[in-house]
């Protein structure tokens, strides 16, 4: 009986059902649309146009209890908390904002999405209910908008499909051996030895010509011995002038 309670309040209060399901981001093709704690969502533009005054908030909710979902739940408190998601809290409110950020027109060349679950600073900060914080596993997941005028639900939007994240892979199931992992050892080895005589041709060379550079600038011929002979220089004098 209470699910069935709670699918009543919403009409009790005379909320409106939009004709709109959130949808994963497929236009422009994104990086990242899907990571282990995060997705990428369309903003709501030109869905909410007659809500003026409303707040509208994304809800975040396991798959199993999206049905069961209170939309009189108050945003900000412990029963719509992120930090209480998955357990006890099922679902949580997130990434409020008003109708002026999701405005009909688009402005050329701008992305407008959502990514939930990009904030880590606010994660386990209690004091933030409304953190739009990582995804704690991978689902999953269904969202959908509500907006509130004060903590009145007064329009929803369909609840998406099943939002599936990949798991992350734990490291010991990462495989560190490659197929190939044999041939480049042998590979490597060859390269190895090559490159060692290589070098040992060098030193060898490069010795051998140091020698023979050095025993050739080391042998002198023996120099031939040089006679000088000596003379004896006879004076030459002038004979005196004949007298006239």
């Amino acid at each position: 009986m209470l699910p069935l309670l709670l699918l009543l309040l919403p009409a009790a209060h005379g909320i409106a059902r939009l004709q709109y399901t959130p949808a994963l981001t497929e236009e422009p093709p994104l990086g990242g649309q899907k990571t282990a704690s995060t997705f990428v969502l369309d903003q709501p533009r030109c869905v909410f146009d007659d809500y003026g005054n409303a707040d509208i908030w994304l809800v975040v909710a396991l798959d199993g209890a999206a049905s069961t979902f209170n939309n009189t739940a108050r945003p900000g408190t412990s029963e719509t908390s992120f930090q209480k998601f998955p357990d006890p809290v099922h679902a949580y409110m997130t990434l409020n904002t008003t109708l002026v950020n999701y405005p009909c027109s688009k402005p050329a060349g701008d992305i407008t999405v959502l990514r939930v679950g990009s904030e880590t600073s606010c994660a386990q900060d209690m004091m933030r209910p409304s953190c739009n914080g990582p995804l704690p596993g991978p689902g999953p997941y269904r969202v959908k908008f509500l907006a509130l005028e004060g903590s009145v639900p007064v329009a929803e939007t369909k609840w998406s499909e099943p939002i599936m994240l990949p798991e992350a892979k734990s490291p010991n199931t990462i495989s560190t051996h490659s197929g190939h992992s044999a041939g480049m050892i042998a590979i490597t080895t060859i390269l190895s030895i090559l490159l060692a005589i290589l070098l040992a041709g060098l030193v060898a060379m490069l010795v051998f010509w140091s020698s023979d550079s050095y025993s050739g600038s080391s042998t002198f011929s023996k120099p031939e011995s040089v006679s000088v002979r000596r003379y004896n220089t006879h004076h030459v004098y002038d004979q005196p002038a004949a007298r006239l």
